[in-house]
């Protein structure tokens, strides 16, 4: 399993993984901070996917250095088996969806942002895609929502 360079990859977890489609902003955190509580309570770990289609000069969606080194002690913090993703050039919804599918995950897990319908038609939506696609159950979050 390739991992981003910089950052660890712990041991596969015994009882699979919780994928988050993770973004630096309210968004990311909220989708993180329930995939974390997922895996802790199944014995899960959590393996986290930030990408972005490359086809704009600044994706505020793809994270810097310091937010992956942020994300990562985070990570640490847990104690969860965990592993970091960031990839460029696809489509990001299939970014997640094939690590989800490589990881045979138990869960996916992403932050909901409100769009407008036209928006939605003319840009497309990863949680949708992600929501309609996925072989395995998705839990969609919004910022604010606190995990059980």
């Amino acid at each position: 399993m390739t991992t981003t360079p910089g950052q660890e990859q712990t041991p596969p977890p015994a009882d699979g993984w919780v994928v988050v489609a993770w973004t630096p902003d309210e968004f990311g955190a909220a989708a993180l901070e329930h995939a974390i509580a997922w895996a802790a309570e199944g014995g899960r770990g959590v393996a986290v996917v930030n990408g972005t289609r490359g086809d704009a000069l600044v994706d505020e969606r793809f994270a810097a250095p310091a937010g992956l080194a942020d994300l990562a002690e985070r990570l640490r913090g847990t104690g969860l088996p965990h592993v970091v993703r960031q990839e460029m050039g696809r489509d990001v919804a299939e970014q997640v969806l094939d690590v989800a599918a490589e990881l045979s995950a138990r869960l996916v897990v992403v932050g909901l942002r409100h769009r407008s319908p036209v928006g939605k038609l003319l840009m497309g939506s990863v949680a949708q895609r992600i929501l309609l696609t996925a072989e395995c159950p998705v839990l969609a979050v919004k910022p604010g929502e606190r995990p059980a």
